[in-house]
This record gives C-alpha cells, structure tokens and sequence, in this order.
C-alpha cells in the first residue's frame, strides 16, 4: 500500500522554478526558469498591483516560486519586491548582466528578464534588497526632498543676484551691499512706485525673493522632520564626534531598513566605497581607490573625518603615528574612513536590530 502511495505523493510535489523580472516604469516583464537555468516562458504585465497578482500567478503555473530575481528593487522594481516578499517569496536584487554577454546576445527585455533568473539559479546574484518599509525609508525621502529644496533655493538666489547685476544703478547701489538675507527680504518688499528700474525686473526680483523664502522654509520643515526621525532611529549615532543629522541620514539610508542584509561591516565599506579594491598582477600587488559604493555615503563618512581631524583625540594620535610611518594625509584619510564605516555601521545595526515595532509605524 504504501508503494502505491508514494508516487502519487512525488507527482503532487511541484518542482520549483526560479523568477526573473525586468522591471520598467509602466510594465515589468517576467521569465521562469526551472532549477537548472532552463527557460520554461517569458510574459510581460502591468506595473499595477492587479499586475503583480497576475505575474505570480503566471509563475506559478511552471513550478512552486520561492526565489525571484528583481532587476531595480530601489526603484521601479520596489512594489513588486515588496508583493513578493508578503507573498514569501524571497527576492534577490539583480544588477544588469554584463557587458561582454549582452555584445554576445544582445539585449531586450525579456532577454534581461531570463538573465535575471539564471543569475538566481548560479548564485552569481545573491543580494538581498532593502526593505524599504520602515522609518529608514522616511527618512530617504525626507532627505531628497530637502536637497531637492535647497538646491532649488541656491539657483533662484543665483538668479536673483544675476538679474540684480543688470539692474537700474540706483536698485543696484541700494540692493547690492546687503547680506543674502537682508537682500532677500528687501526685494520681497519692493515698491513698483518707490523704485525704478522696470516693471518685469522688480516684479522678478520679488518673485525670486519671495521663492527663496518658500524653499527655506520648505527644507527647514523637512530638515526638522528628518533629525526627529534619526534621533528616534539611531540616537547614539548623532552622539559620535563629528556626526551630523545629515551625515547620519546619509549612512541610515545606505544600509536600509534592514541592515542585516549586509554580511558583515566589510559588506557596508564595499557599499560606501571605502574599502580598498585589489589590482595586484605578477610580482605587483597594490590596492586602488574604490570608486563604486554609495558616493552620498562616501561623502558623509570623509566630512566625519575631517571634523576628526580638527581635534578628535584618537583620530589625532592616529595621525600622528601613521605620518611617522610616512603615510600622507590623503592615504591616512581612506584608512580612516574604513576604520570608521566599520564603528559606525555597529552602532547602526545594533540601533536597528533594537527598534521597537513602532517605529517603522
């Protein structure tokens, strides 16, 4: 009885297959390989979520979906990455094949989308995307839209100085020895009939003023959002010596939500960009700059640095001894950064592996 059983239970077991999607702005297109890399159908669906439904279900006509390789998790791959992962399937981040196999067999979307789930199957593809879902998240985009704020405000003072300069002598002498603050607010208040100098100039200078004013308020606003979530996110990452909320904003959202991805603190250097890239050849061997990673990141962990530099007793005495070993200045700053990406990411992980549920309310 038993040997009877037995095949019905082996044919009722689906053997699994593996996901690949190329994902776009308006319509992801999907692949399904068996564990093997064979291509059994490709199909493309609508970046909605009836989309997403659908696109599952397709898939799961060829096998039992547990892993799925996702082209643009951060970006226009982010909700489906995140109907997989509520569906249990486990998503890994796939970067774009390489550029000697896409001169071999070219490229379109469906040939990316089966790459993407052959890069699965090979295990050359194993990075786990953010989540994307908690405060980290919030912080991401509060930060865009304050840099967004204040590079738009930068441009409209530019401007405002620039149509100054071209301005009635009498406007340009009164306006011109003023600081950008009282320039700002005096040209919010100009007077069509107390100055001359044209109608479309006063009128564009009070314009540019009154934008400059909005923009300020607008990445204050936001500013102030962000540090009240970092404090709440990692607190003792703004107690280290030269950390700001915007540096530490920069190094949250580089890890993500779920620092845990990361195997190790060498994973976050290698994200920064900081950890130093082997080019040794023959009797050669020597380490170049890392050029790649999250240059936002890069940045934060170098001005952390610097302020180190001005009087951080440890960072101090470090210099001291490796100016001794005749490092230069530059060399002793990547060390340092390296050494850094390394302390700060514990203190990350450890705030994050500490959160309680409600903060990623």
């Amino acid at each position: 009885m038993t040997a009877a059983i037995l095949p019905l239970l082996v044919d009722s077991v689906q053997p699994e297959a593996v996901l690949g999607v190329d994902t776009h702005k308006d319509v992801h297109v999907a692949a399904v390989t068996d564990h093997l890399g064979r291509v059994k159908g490709s199909e493309a669906f609508p970046a909605t979520a009836a989309g997403y439904v659908e696109l599952l279900s397709w898939a799961g006509e060829f096998g039992d979906i547990r892993r799925a390789g996702v082209e643009g998790t951060g970006s226009y791959g982010a909700g489906l990455c995140r109907f997989l992962q509520a569906q249990g399937v486990e998503v890994i981040e796939v970067n774009r094949p390489d550029r000697a196999k896409r001169r071999s067999r070219g490229k379109n979307d469906t040939v990316d989308a089966e790459a993407a789930a052959q890069a699965v199957v090979s295990e050359r593809a194993t990075a786990v995307p953010k989540s994307g879902d908690g405060p980290v998240e919030q912080i991401r985009v509060y930060k865009m839209a304050r840099d967004s704020a204040v590079k738009a405000r930068k441009q409209a003072i530019n401007q405002l100085k620039a149509i100054l300069i071209n301005a009635d002598p009498a406007l340009r002498e009164q306006l011109s020895g003023l600081g950008r603050a009282a320039l700002v607010t005096a040209c919010v208040g100009l007077d069509d009939t107390k100055h001359a100098g044209g109608a479309a100039v006063l009128h564009t200078l009070r314009t540019l003023a009154r934008r400059v004013k909005a923009l300020a308020a607008e990445a204050a606003d936001l500013a102030k959002r962000m540090e009240a979530l970092v404090k709440r996110v990692a607190p003792a990452l703004l107690e280290e010596h030269g950390v700001g909320v915007d540096s530490a904003a920069c190094l949250l959202v580089a890890a993500g939500d779920n620092p845990e991805r990361l195997a190790d603190e060498a994973a976050f250097a290698a994200l920064c960009g900081v950890s130093p890239v082997e080019r040794s050849s023959g009797k050669t061997h020597r380490h170049r700059l890392n050029r790649g990673g999250d240059r936002q990141a890069n940045a934060a962990l170098f001005r952390i640095v610097l302020t180190r530099l001005r009087g951080e007793p440890r960072t101090v005495t470090y210099i001291e001894r490796r100016t001794a070993q005749g490092k230069t200045k530059r060399e002793i700053i990547r060390c340092l950064k390296r050494y850094l990406a390394r302390h700060l990411f514990n203190i990350i992980q450890h705030a994050m592996a500490t959160q309680p549920d409600s903060a990623a309310a």
